[in-house]
């Protein structure tokens, strides 16, 4: 009898899948995506997608007090703030969740701002202008710049300014002598011998007052720039 053998090499023909499996299998990689979707809303909605009130960002309020703004505002809903002075919304925070003095007014003014009971750039002490410049000058350059009364003139003229806190080159704190407003100062190194310079003009009166002087310190930084790059 003759034996019926199967053609070497040949491979064995595999019957296709059930329709019902491949709909399985098409399933299931179908959802890993949307998984890995939802689970990265739902670690948005966690970090915060409030992105910034009151001029901070919703890591930096995260990480200060445990909350995002999101998480605050919620919170701060719940417990009728709203309908609460400044004053009251920055006790609540202190006092109920222990939040600290300088974070507790900031997140009152950002729960404020968020629902429209106070405007963008105001703070509890009234407006804030704010402007910052990268220079290719190292730090201690940049910082001499403010400190010696003699260089600033250079690139900020007669200027109605007092020091009155040094920080050696970290910080000033400067007094408008034309009103009751004030200057604070913030140096950093930068990478590559270069350093930044933030200004952060508080207690102005109002918007109007708050937009002069972001225009006069945006023109003074670029003065500032210009001198310490073309020395150097």
């Amino acid at each position: 009898m003759a034996t019926t053998r199967k053609a070497a090499g040949r491979p064995a023909t595999r019957k296709p899948a059930p329709a019902k499996a491949r709909a399985k299998a098409t399933t299931k990689t179908k959802a890993k995506p949307a998984r890995k979707a939802a689970a990265r809303k739902r670690l948005g909605q966690a970090a915060g997608e409030v992105a910034r009130l009151a001029g901070v960002g919703t890591d930096a309020v995260a990480r200060a007090t445990g909350r995002a703004w999101d998480q605050w505002l919620a919170i701060l809903d719940k417990a009728g703030a709203a309908a609460l002075p400044h004053k009251a919304i920055a006790a609540l925070l202190a006092g109920k969740y222990r939040v600290p003095p300088w974070w507790s007014q900031m997140v009152a003014v950002g729960y404020e701002q968020a629902r429209g009971l106070r405007k963008p750039h105001q703070k509890a002490d009234g407006f804030s202008a704010s402007a910052s410049r990268t220079v290719g000058a190292g730090l201690d350059r940049l910082y001499g710049a403010w400190s010696d009364p003699k260089l600033r003139a250079l690139w900020l003229g007669a200027a109605p300014v007092k020091v009155t806190r040094a920080n050696d080159g970290k910080s000033l704190r400067i007094a408008w002598t034309a009103g009751d407003s004030r200057v604070e100062v913030n140096f950093a190194p930068v990478a590559r011998g270069r350093s930044r310079v933030q200004v952060e003009h508080g207690r102005l009166a109002d918007e109007a007052t708050r937009a002069g002087q972001k225009a006069f310190w945006s023109e003074a930084l670029d003065r500032l720039k210009l001198m310490l790059e073309k020395a150097a």
